[in-house]
């Protein structure tokens, strides 16, 4: 396990000085290894609080390139960036806040045979697509690696987020999604309030965190609700389905 040199412990000392936290829980962030899906306004929003906070590698997966549309809320692109695919746009914004984060990237859709080799060698997977097939196959691949997942989702003025640890008397995303159906809509199609996806991906980043060092209490088994509207957030707890095709084998 690598121990933080005195330059990091310098770096990450307003970690250190929280008691819940201190050196063991930063020496913790040093070696995980944390793998996100989608780099649109929830990622974007994420991962320069992973990086930052001082995660030792972080592996971004997306396939799609930089348009002037997602300027508005995706603060790792620039607009020297549009045209270039996010993966390397963002990896270049991540690097000149933590140069010593290790930052890989796969520029490709994968399949769940790939999603599932790839989690295997991560920690943590924080899920920041949009749409619910993807979810429902990260969601999969994890139960199956028993990996746990952080879950975000923002539409319109709405948002919501959750984590899973993946045990056995645990609740996986789909025990929470199929009570609702599936939703079609988009950013496209329906718009999306840009700070609101900065709060969602704050508090993925949070619950990532939280997870790897194991402090505080993770959202297991509960759903915060965020309204842009208002400003109010509510908080809804969820169980383990009897008979869910993902996580209830029996």
């Amino acid at each position: 396990m690598k121990q933080l040199s005195e330059q990091q412990s310098l770096r990450y000392c307003r970690h250190v000085l929280i008691p819940a936290i201190d050196f063991e829980g930063q020496e913790k962030l040093l070696n995980s290894k944390v793998l996100l899906i989608g780099l649109g306004g929830l990622g974007c929003s994420c991962t320069p609080f992973l990086a930052s906070s001082g995660i030792g590698q972080l592996t971004l997966v997306d396939f799609d390139t930089v348009e002037v549309t997602n300027l508005q809320r995706q603060i790792l692109h620039t607009e020297a960036d549009v045209g270039k695919s996010k993966v390397d746009s963002a990896k270049a914004s991540l690097k000149a806040i933590n140069s010593e984060c290790d930052i890989q990237t796969i520029n490709e859709k994968l399949n769940f045979d790939q999603l599932q080799t790839l989690i295997e060698k991560h920690d943590i997977v924080v899920d920041c697509t949009d749409n619910l097939s993807t979810r429902e196959m990260i969601n999969s691949a994890c139960f199956s690696t028993k990996t746990p997942l952080i879950s975000g989702a923002a539409i319109r003025m709405e948002g919501q987020i959750t984590s899973f640890t993946m045990t056995d008397n645990s609740p996986c995303y789909h025990c929470f999604s199929h009570r609702f159906g599936e939703q079609s809509l988009s950013c496209v199609e329906s718009g999306i309030f840009a700070p609101l996806v900065g709060i969602i991906g704050s508090f993925q980043a949070l619950e990532t965190l939280k997870i790897l060092m194991n402090v505080g209490n993770p959202l297991e088994g509960k759903i915060l609700m965020v309204d842009a509207m208002t400003s109010q957030t509510q908080e809804f707890k969820f169980g383990k389905v009897k008979g869910c095709k993902v996580c209830d084998n029996k």
